[in-house]
């Protein structure tokens, strides 16, 4: 191995040069064929691409491409977004083609080395903190090509990229597995629901619940609507001017409520004046449903707040006494996990779960003491796979993270990749 200290550092703008994404009009966009891939951001995940951007989801010609002035990225870049959320993730892709990229992105182009070196020797700078401060993080190419980096002879480039490979190839081996094993368990968990709010366990007989996404229940079930079973109220509708004012409470707005959890973090404020209190404020024990989004996506509230209010993106179901609120949010959660509020939902609905979709909507009640028992069960399991999830997502944060300290220890010559043989992981 060359000394790590004789590996010459310097600009990236000397060894390599940078080009930026292009724009790409909406009539230039969906076909699928074409003389190159016009590569936007999401086509770095995209399926035939985990090795390197080969494909994509929108083609142009030679012709179409000298017509908007787009620089074509040439095979053996590394391409990477340059601005938004997206550039946080620090994702990187080797161009195995010539390619275009949309403006989102930039390319760094090696005027010489190993290409595969180039992609792991980019992959350990954080963009972010690259980016100014301010709401919309983005790199500019001037910022990318003073960036410093240590180049060491092709070979020693060549053997540390072929290690590489190897070591991470054996991590996103293990990875692969611990999300099959996530995935299954959420499986898993829509099995079950599905079991209990079908009946699928219970004993007797059996009658067609009317339902086609739901098939047959025991035959003492009800089918009946949410309305019959709960108060449901849409939230607050949000302005400009309700923003300010004399009554300033808080209150939850869709992106607070997620599965079975409400993050109360971040939370805003508006006007809720007396007179309206009793009919936006959020009780615990009440479940709030989101009304787009993810329509169906619920949690009930703990009344960790003493006094908050909802936004009219949510609704607010609140038990008549019979059902309980833990019942209807299993409900939703086997609906929603089948497609049920879009298949069911016109062109115009799909995508919004309504107050008046959501009050007509059937679902299987039994009695309350055959509810309490069901949810007994659910929520046993579901804690025992909580659990489970955790620790896999422990596991793939330190594989993640094993990985990546791999990378900048053989980029930076920390480790002899010619003496290190097999790294356990």
């Amino acid at each position: 191995m060359t000394p790590r200290a004789s590996w010459p550092r310097q600009r990236l703008g000397r060894v390599a040069r940078t080009v930026g994404g292009s724009g790409f009009p909406p009539e230039y966009q969906g076909s699928s064929e074409g003389d190159l891939p016009f590569a936007k951001v999401s086509d770095i995940r995209r399926k035939g691409n985990e090795f390197g951007i080969t494909t994509a989801a929108n083609y142009i010609s030679r012709t179409q491409a000298r017509l908007l002035g787009a620089r074509i990225v040439p095979a053996g870049s590394v391409v990477f977004p340059k601005v938004g959320a997206a550039l946080l993730g620090n994702a990187r892709a080797l161009t195995l083609r010539d390619c275009l990229i949309d403006n989102n992105m930039m390319g760094v182009v090696p005027r010489a080395g190993d290409p595969r070196y180039w992609l792991y020797l980019l992959s350990v700078i954080d963009l972010a903190e690259l980016s100014p401060s301010g709401p919309l993080p983005y790199v500019s190419e001037s910022q990318i090509r003073d960036i410093r980096v240590s180049l060491p002879p092709l070979e020693e480039q060549r053997r540390i990229a072929k290690f590489l490979d190897m070591q991470c190839a054996k991590i996103d081996r293990i990875l692969k597995v611990r999300r099959q094993q996530l995935n299954l368990l959420g499986e898993r968990e829509t099995s079950r629901v599905f079991a209990a709010i079908s009946g699928m366990n219970e004993q007797g007989e059996r009658k067609f619940s009317g339902l086609g996404w739901l098939g047959v229940v025991p035959r003492e079930w009800a089918i009946l609507s949410v309305s019959s079973q709960f108060e449901v109220l849409l939230g607050k509708m949000l302005n400009q001017e309700r923003t300010r004012g004399d009554h300033l409470r808080p209150y939850l707005r869709n992106i607070n409520v997620q599965w079975d959890q409400i993050n109360t973090d971040d939370l805003l404020e508006m006007d809720f004046p007396p007179h309206e209190r009793s009919r936006y404020e959020v009780q615990a024990g009440d479940l709030l449903i989101c009304e787009g989004g993810q329509p169906g996506r619920s949690a009930i509230w703990d009344g960790r707040i003493e006094e908050i209010y909802y936004q009219k993106a949510l609704h607010r179901a609140r038990s008549r006494g019979r059902s309980s609120v833990r019942w209807l949010f299993y409900c939703l959660r086997a609906a929603t996990a089948l497609d049920v509020f879009a298949v069911e939902g016109n062109t115009t609905t799909i995508g919004h779960l309504t107050g008046e979709q959501l009050r007509a909507h059937r679902f299987p009640f039994p009695d309350r003491n055959v509810q309490d028992r069901l949810v007994g069960e659910l929520d046993a399991a579901a804690v025992a796979a909580r659990h489970a999830q955790v620790a896999i997502k422990k596991q793939f944060e330190l594989l993640t993270e094993r990985r990546q300290a791999l990378i900048t220890a053989a980029v930076t010559g920390k480790i002899d990749v010619a003496t290190a043989g097999e790294v356990d992981v």
